[in-house]
């Protein structure tokens, strides 16, 4: 028994996945944590009027296109410092982490402006006054925060490649609380504070944003092994060759990354063409699976550094291996979530608004129709961004951005479109539109990882 425990202890595959789970488990909570200041934001916007939950989830869905859109960008930075620290090589670690922080400013700046004037382009999409005006008093807020939570993205992602997850974990949880406190006492004028509506719970969010970044910044200057590394110094002076690196990696997961975040913003802005309660119906969904999608997104991130490291020290059979133990890992979990969703789809649809008032019967049956088909497809969403975060590691993104506009706006939105406007199940079409985007997606990222084994 003894010999066999140590024979197991010693299987490669256990050892990946040990070492997957290192990554993934800290990054999960850091991904939920972030997730939870936008669920939290919905849940109070729900306690608020069908009205404000319509707006504001919208307005919380436009801020977070964005960020995710150039946190994608950053991303580049993860796979090269992955491989890198693999290498063992510390001053190119330096050098990369400085272009970071040049292109975090270079994006946030034009980005800013954009977020605090897109009450205009909400107009032009045939969105209501009342949400306009709503959505807008959020964004107007919420915009000083998109500067620190690009940082934090990027600090984020340096540190966890260089397996430091557990203390970004515990600042996410503590931004996520600092939040809580704040929607309860600004939005509700609650402990003394006077009551701002939406304003304060976007008021919230930006403290908690900047909590976390400020949190990261001191750890990096503090903790023994970081503190060794230069990151801050000479920040100003740019490297051309690192830049344009981190850009031509980085600009491909942004678009891959904006194709994918924009196919659901779009089909929320189509929601809203369909009416207030099914915008309302939708957003519940929307929230819920946002949340129970951070983890395998935290997978694909973790697939992202293992696979890099891998390839880092010249060990494909191991970064194959990295790769199936994460998509597998991501498959298991999608299941379990898909489950919970089926089964208690009323209880879930209760969290957001009251399931036993007349006025909420309508925006119930919806959102229970639209829970079935979000709970089915979630369970090949995981592993298909599991999948393209260990491409990604692989540092191939420019074939897995066409291949997301092929899959989510080419097939995804056109047929969701259709079905939506076309066909009697409206908000329901738009879903199953999407989730068909999100299906064929998951087949040719597979298909373009073993294309890419075939070849080395």
């Amino acid at each position: 028994m003894t010999d066999s425990k140590s024979a197991l202890n010693r299987s490669p595959i256990y050892l990946e996945i040990k070492e997957f789970l290192k990554l993934a488990i800290p990054l999960a909570g850091v991904q939920l944590a972030q997730a939870a200041i936008g669920f939290v934001d919905t849940l109070m916007m729900g306690r608020m009027g069908l009205e404000t939950l319509a707006a504001g989830g919208l307005a919380a869905l436009t801020f977070s296109v964005f960020l995710y859109t150039t946190s994608g960008i950053l991303m580049g930075v993860s796979p090269i410092v992955a491989t890198a620290y693999g290498a063992g090589d510390k001053p190119q670690i330096e050098r990369i982490v400085r272009q970071g922080c040049l292109l975090v400013v270079g994006l946030a700046i034009p980005v800013s402006l954009g977020i605090a004037n897109f009450d205009l382009l909400m107009r032009h999409l045939g969105q209501a006054e009342t949400t306009v005006v709503l959505g807008n008093t959020y964004l107007e807020i919420m915009v000083w925060g998109f500067f620190p939570a690009l940082g934090f993205a990027l600090l984020r992602s340096v540190v966890a490649a260089m397996s430091h997850t557990k203390v970004v974990m515990a600042i996410a949880i503590g931004g996520t609380i600092i939040n809580i406190v704040g929607d309860y006492a600004l939005g509700f004028g609650k402990l003394g504070f006077p009551q701002l509506g939406i304003a304060g719970l976007a008021l919230a969010s930006i403290l908690a944003i900047w909590a976390m970044f400020l949190s990261l910044v001191i750890y990096i200057l503090t903790q023994t092994e970081l503190k060794t590394y230069r990151f801050f110094r000479q920040i100003y002076q740019y490297d051309f060759q690192i830049l344009t690196s981190l850009i031509r990696v980085g600009v491909p997961i942004g678009v891959a990354t904006a194709l994918e975040i924009g196919l659901f913003t779009i089909v929320t802005y189509l929601m809203g063409i369909l009416g207030t309660e099914v915008l309302a119906a939708h957003q519940v969904i929307l929230q819920t699976i946002a949340i129970t999608f951070m983890v395998p997104l935290a997978m694909s991130y973790a697939a992202t550094i293992r696979v890099g490291r891998e390839i880092g020290q010249n060990n494909l059979a191991g970064a194959i291996r990295a790769t199936y133990v994460s998509a597998a890992t991501g498959l298991g979990f999608m299941l379990l979530m898909a489950a919970i969703l089926l089964i208690f789809p009323d209880r879930i649809i209760g969290i957001f608004i009251d399931i036993n008032d007349p006025k909420n019967a309508n925006v119930v049956t919806l959102a229970t129709g639209m829970m079935t088909i979000a709970a089915i497809s979630q369970v090949l969403d995981g592993p298909q961004k599991i999948i393209i975060g260990a491409l990604y590691g692989l540092q191939d993104t420019r074939i897995p951005m066409l291949l997301s506009l092929f899959a989510f706006w080419g097939i995804g939105l056109t047929s969701g479109y259709w079905l939506g406007f076309h066909t009697a199940l409206g908000g329901s079409g738009l879903w199953i539109g999407q989730s068909i985007g999100i299906a064929i997606s998951a087949v040719i990222f597979w298909w373009r990882f073993h294309y890419l084994l075939g070849r080395k």
